[in-house]
């Protein structure tokens, strides 16, 4: 049986790991201000996930992408490394 492909339009994708920080902070503002233990926990633990979770697709993002332009260019692999000091 043949299943389509689900994909999100790149836009969407995009945003994402901004959009997983930004609720992973707001669960951890929420959750500094809850009075109660319980509760407190309950949005911190999420909220610290979340904030893990963008920050770690947007760093493997940002190393596949420069990792691919190198393998377009196999010959930028030989060149020597240099350092950019801006």
């Amino acid at each position: 049986m043949w299943r389509p492909e689900l994909r999100l339009a790149r836009p969407i994708y995009e945003v994402l790991p901004g959009l997983y920080v930004l609720c992973g902070v707001g669960a951890l503002a929420a959750s500094y201000r809850e009075p109660a233990p319980l509760a407190s926990i309950a949005l911190g633990l999420p909220g610290l996930a979340a904030l893990l979770a963008g920050i770690v697709v947007w760093l493997r993002r940002r190393h596949y992408r420069s990792m691919r332009i190198s393998y377009e260019r196999p010959d930028a692999l030989s060149e020597p490394h240099r350092e950019r000091h801006e």
